[in-house]
């Protein structure tokens, strides 16, 4: 089986405990409108490759997984929509003693493929793209019906979760909307870390080489005031 994969990274710090592998799949059904991967849209796009191939690459690094606690972090787009190939991937990581790290908005029904998967992923990083569902469906495209249910599903099934905020001035730091989020995250039994991921047009630049206007031109990076208040609120 084949998986189309947009880039992968060595060396990341930023997606998971200690060192990690990531995998940046191909594809994704939102649309947000800070989307730092643009590119990452099309379903067509990307580089066909199979998990033998993956794993070759991947091995290179396995000496740094275990001297930092790390592994390998499937990300995107969204790699719900090619569930069967990471579940594939998974399980051969997992047969190997590699750490699993699924980073996934949730934003696809939970299907079998989607259970199974989870079966063989140690940990998920989801991205509450906004609490409030029309705001969610502003923002993304999408409401937040299938992010929530997905919350809630890891937490039935005690698979760990660290939930991930992207801060936006204007958009997902009303403080309404943080207490509310908080209130949620309470409910749930399995969280283990809780991030605000300061807003910031990096990717503006793929927005710009694919002809595309980017949609928060005018829209600055949270100041440290601002993040600072959002964490006090969750708790953070």
């Amino acid at each position: 089986m084949e998986g189309r994969i947009h880039s992968t990274e060595s060396f990341g710090t930023v997606d998971g405990p200690g060192i990690r592998f990531v995998v940046f799949m191909q594809g994704c059904p939102l649309r947000c409108k800070y989307c730092h991967n643009r590119d990452t849209w099309d379903v067509s796009g990307g580089t066909p490759l199979s998990c033998r191939e993956l794993i070759k690459k991947i091995l290179r690094d396995k000496p740094y997984f275990s001297s930092s606690g790390g592994g390998v972090t499937v990300s995107g787009g969204e790699p719900l929509l090619q569930a069967e190939f990471v579940t594939e991937l998974f399980k051969e990581l997992k047969t190997i003693g590699i750490h699993t790290c699924l980073d996934t908005s949730g934003s696809l029904p939970i299907t079998s493929q989607i259970k199974e998967l989870l079966q063989y992923t140690d940990l998920v990083l989801l991205d509450i793209k906004h609490i409030n569902s029309e705001k969610c469906k502003e923002l993304t495209g999408l409401s937040n019906d299938n992010e929530l249910a997905f919350a809630k599903y890891l937490s039935n099934h005690q698979i760990p979760v660290w939930i991930r905020q992207v801060l936006v001035p204007g958009y997902t730091n009303d403080k309404f909307d943080l207490k509310n989020l908080k209130e949620f995250i309470d409910t749930l039994s399995n969280v283990e870390n809780v991030e605000i991921l300061p807003y910031h047009d990096l990717g503006k630049y793929k927005w710009k080489e694919m002809g595309l206007e980017y949609p928060f031109e005018n829209i600055q990076a949270p100041s440290d005031k601002e993040i600072q208040e959002a964490k006090n609120i969750l708790g953070i």
